[in-house]
């Protein structure tokens, strides 16, 4: 055995490579890295403990383990080719002799998955406070093994993934001190008694780092902002139970750097933009069912308020049935221009481009000089409004960008790229909604000339002449690219000669 070999630094980094082996052909079956692992394992003691270690450290569920059982492997391992479907139904529990044998890898599993509760029943020889996987990182479940979960738990537990809100939440806060990361997605509606059940379990954990769980009370929000540790807070689902108003004290989260809301309207989140500061938030992002542009200023102006330190912002709602605001004064952008480190701004709901304009693009890119990435999606139907002369010109303005969605007035033809020596290199993707387009030779040529970078223009049409000319558009702009990279390769040799 080559020296190098016995430094058990290489060995892991070599083992770790074969680890991510995979065999494309063997879907289902035992992947090419678990045999691989295994065939490493049988080599030398030298290769035993690391290659072990690695093939035990991920486990989807627990029949790996039941198979080391000598009265379950043959019902488990049926077949020669390695794939198990297994019953456990009628199938006695294990006895206490075969407690060692299922325990015998436990101690390697760092992460563990579990997508259903069949096969708990097995383990009730086990004492309920006994932490089966000691050195356990990771738990994710599918399915809540209802009356088994403490034989998962364990004191090194990192990051938790729960399918249901339930009293063993208070559990795992008691017994999993180190958890940092704690997902709670609720598929059906949660109630509001177990809202409060939530809220009341959040309030026992003392580290995390990042949150995703269903609506909190004023309480919960109020321990999170205790935490030095946290820094990211995602809050995904029906808000049953709206913040009361008269029992709030105003909150500093003095380390968050991320802040999402998945809910069906903004109310929740702007309760909580209102009466709460976010000195270091860097990214705020909400999806709404519904989003009335009266709400949506509203949460623009807390946001605005508490948040200077925004570099990332992501409002989504789809919902065109919000009818036309009635203050016609409301223009959604003018409200992020004092963000002046954004990086990174989509808003996509109805009428989020009201008054947009050449001037309003302008004066949005000159307040944004580190903006990448632009994305103005509004669902409503609304003409184009910004022409290929307002365009280049906010482009001046944002040297960084890379990509721009935007509703493009390519009908109207403001601009002779033979005249202008400007390009912008940056932008690579441009995606134009549904902007009509006539003279697709000019607007292929202006691409081409002052946008070098964008291979292609992304339309978002159903009509299908709309999709027709802009396919015309791309096929032109790729060979105008083709004749350029073409007229090199003869020009090459030439230069030599």
């Amino acid at each position: 055995m080559h020296r190098a070999l016995l430094v058990s630094e290489i060995l892991l980094d070599i083992f770790a490579h074969v680890n991510t082996i995979l065999d494309p052909l063997s879907f289902g079956e035992i992947s090419l890295a678990r045999k691989s692992l295994v065939m490493l394992a049988m080599t030398c003691g030298t290769f035993y403990e690391p290659a072990m270690d690695l093939l035990w450290a991920d486990m989807h569920g627990i029949v790996p383990l039941l198979g080391c059982v000598t009265r379950l492997h043959p019902m488990i391992y049926h077949h020669a080719g390695g794939r198990y479907t297994w019953h456990s139904e009628g199938i006695d529990p294990l006895c206490e002799h075969e407690v060692r044998q299922f325990l015998r890898h436990a101690h390697r599993v760092r992460s563990l998955q579990i997508p259903f509760d069949n096969h708990f029943h097995l383990l009730s020889v086990f004492p309920i406070k006994t932490f089966i996987f000691p050195r356990l990182l990771s738990l994710s479940m599918a399915q809540h093994p209802t009356g088994y979960l403490p034989l998962l738990l364990s004191p090194t537990l990192r990051h938790c993934f729960l399918p249901l809100i339930r009293p063993d939440l208070k559990l795992i806060a008691t017994c999993c001190t180190s958890l940092e990361d704690l997902t709670i997605k609720v598929t059906c509606e949660s109630k509001s008694d177990e809202l409060s059940l939530l809220s009341d379990g959040i309030r026992l954990y003392k580290r995390l780092i990042t949150l995703y769980c269903p609506p909190l009370d004023w309480a919960a929000w109020k321990h999170l902002s205790d935490l030095p540790t946290l820094l990211s807070v995602t809050i995904y689902g029906e808000v049953l139970c709206p913040l009361d108003m008269d029992n709030f004290a105003f909150t500093r989260f003095l380390n968050i750097t991320t802040l999402s809301f998945h809910v069906t309207t903004a109310s929740y989140a702007i309760a909580v933009m209102r009466n709460s500061a976010f000195p270091s938030l860097k990214e705020f992002k909400m999806i709404a069912r519904i989003l009335p542009l009266e709400d949506a200023e509203q949460l623009f102006h807390a946001l605005c308020t508490t948040c200077q330190t925004l570099q990332h912002i992501d409002i989504l709602s789809r919902d065109q049935r919000v009818p036309e605001p009635s203050d016609s004064s409301l223009t959604p952008i003018t409200q992020f221009l004092g963000f002046k480190q954004l990086h990174i701004l989509q808003l996509s709901f109805p009428h989020c481009c009201i008054h947009l304009d050449n001037h309003l693009l302008l004066k949005a890119m000159s307040s944004w000089p580190h903006i990448r990435s632009l994305k103005l999606e509004d669902p409503y139907p609304r003409p184009a409004t910004i022409t290929f002369c307002g365009l280049f010109t906010a482009l001046r303005q944002s040297p960084h960008l890379h990509t721009l969605h935007v509703l493009l007035d390519a009908l109207n033809i403001d601009i002779n790229p033979q005249a202008e020596s400007f390009q912008h290199t940056s932008l690579q993707t441009l995606d134009v909604r549904s902007s009509h387009v006539a003279d697709r030779e000019a607007v292929a040529s202006i691409l081409f000339s002052m946008l070098p970078s964008v291979e292609g223009v992304i339309y978002g049409s159903s009509a299908r002449h709309i999709r027709y000319a802009w396919q015309e558009v791309n096929k032109r702009l790729r060979s105008l690219k083709s004749s350029v990279v073409l007229g090199r390769r003869i020009a090459g040799p030439a230069a030599g000669c």
